[in-house]
């Protein structure tokens, strides 16, 4: 048996997982092209946004597996979750000893006055 095209398996995973998630038949969401399905939604202020919603199916590799990409990028996110939150905790510190150095200057400026 001859093997399929990449973009004919490549569509079968994308229509099966469609099919998965139910898309097609859901209120509102519409087909935009074989990769993607669109729905408007209002957002936190109440205005409306248009969402894709796309499926890409990544590249066969040599050097790894399929489950050891998804690792892979798996590792790489959280690991950049971590130094989002390193930072954001090290900019909350310095602000609070920002704010704590500005409230001993006016009160010192205060007594001096």
């Amino acid at each position: 048996m001859p093997k399929l095209s990449k973009a004919i398996v490549d569509s079968d995973i994308r229509a099966a997982i469609l099919n998965q998630l139910d898309i097609a038949n859901r209120e509102g969401y519409h087909k935009i092209n074989d990769r993607q399905y669109g729905v408007i939604v209002n957002d936190a202020n109440n205005t409306p946004r248009y969402v894709r919603i796309g499926i890409i199916v990544a590249e066969e590799r040599d050097d790894c597996t399929a489950q050891e990409l998804m690792d892979s990028e798996i590792a790489v996110y959280n690991e950049k979750q971590a130094k989002k939150a390193t930072k954001a905790a090290e900019r909350a510190e310095k602000a609070e000893k920002d704010k704590a150095k500005r409230e001993a200057a006016k009160k010192k400026k205060e007594k001096g006055e």
